[in-house]
């Protein structure tokens, strides 16, 4: 036996007894992690506020929400091409149905088609995505059908082009210049070719409403078109457009999680100032507090 294995049998040695003489810890079954009781607190209030505004629109209680003129001014636009004897141009942005703004411009889609089919004016919906193209289809259909007008529904108007992004654009840009729409809607995600397509329509005297929560493509939606629904207006829509007391319940109850969390991070920023200014341990402990309910850390 060489000396130089000495040191690891002796390790062996002492592993060997203290598996022997110590016991194991055991693991204890814990169904809350009570370090982090505040996060319950806070899931309560915050669930407790959506259901407390679904109960209240159910039973018939006022539920205010702030005037979008974007979606106002929806039946405006159809109604302008209608008055033109124009169609009316829907782009439901460039990217699939997994993408939860293509599912908010459906919603959109569904109110601007029962529109033109109860002012008998026509929507043309080119799309960039076979999957898009399919479900805005049934959308337009069931919209048709809810106006009593499904004799009207024509899928032809409803189609794909291609998943190239500026072929896409390219074929949209063509048509609104040869068509020339009276309306055009932009609602959705869209990338470079946002500028492209609304500095199209104006150019040809469209009223333009556009939609997105793409931060990077707000200002040139902002820029050239009329009205411009800007982040969460965007997903809103469906519950401002709807009326339904579930859908506006939900939204008002949001609303107040998010004015609670403003108001948590006002006093933080107040006490973190003070805590700077004074050296006070007792707010500085304060201010950790709210940064882990904050956080969730």
């Amino acid at each position: 036996m060489s000396r130089g294995s000495l040191p690891l049998i002796g390790a062996s040695i002492a592993l060997l007894l203290v598996a022997a003489f110590v016991p194991p810890d055991a693991a204890l079954w814990q169904v809350f992690d009570y370090q982090r009781r505040y996060l319950a607190v806070v899931l309560v209030v915050f669930c407790g506020a959506v259901v407390y505004w679904i109960r209240h629109a159910r039973q018939g209680g006022r539920v205010r929400i702030r005037r979008i003129p974007g979606l106002e001014a929806l039946d405006e636009a159809v109604g302008r091409a209608t008055e033109m004897g124009r169609a009316c141009l829907f782009v439901p942005g460039i990217q699939d149905m997994n993408e939860v703004q293509t599912i908010a411009g459906m919603t959109i889609l569904s109110r601007v088609a029962r529109t033109t089919a109860e002012y008998n004016a026509t929507v043309e919906v080119p799309t960039s995505k076979s999957l898009v193209m399919t479900s805005a289809r049934e959308v337009v259909q069931n919209a048709y059908l809810a106006a009593g007008r499904p004799d009207s529904y024509r899928a032809d108007r409803i189609y794909y082009v291609t998943d190239e992004q500026f072929g896409f654009v390219a074929y949209v840009s063509g048509l609104m210049v040869r068509e020339k729409p009276a309306a055009c809607f932009y609602m959705g995600m869209f990338f470079a070719e946002s500028l492209i397509l609304a500095e199209t329509g104006n150019s040809i005297g469209a009223i333009q409403i556009a939609g997105t929560a793409a931060p990077s493509q707000l200002p040139f939606f902002v820029a050239a078109c009329d009205y411009t629904l800007i982040g969460e207006e965007f997903f809103a829509a469906s519950a401002y457009l709807s009326g339904e007391s579930d859908q506006l319940g939900s939204l008002k109850g949001q609303d107040m999680g998010k004015l609670l969390v403003g108001a948590v991070l006002i006093v933080g920023c107040l006490l973190a100032t003070v805590a700077a200014l004074t050296g006070s341990e007792a707010v500085g402990s304060a201010v950790a507090f709210l940064k882990n309910v904050i956080l969730g850390s």
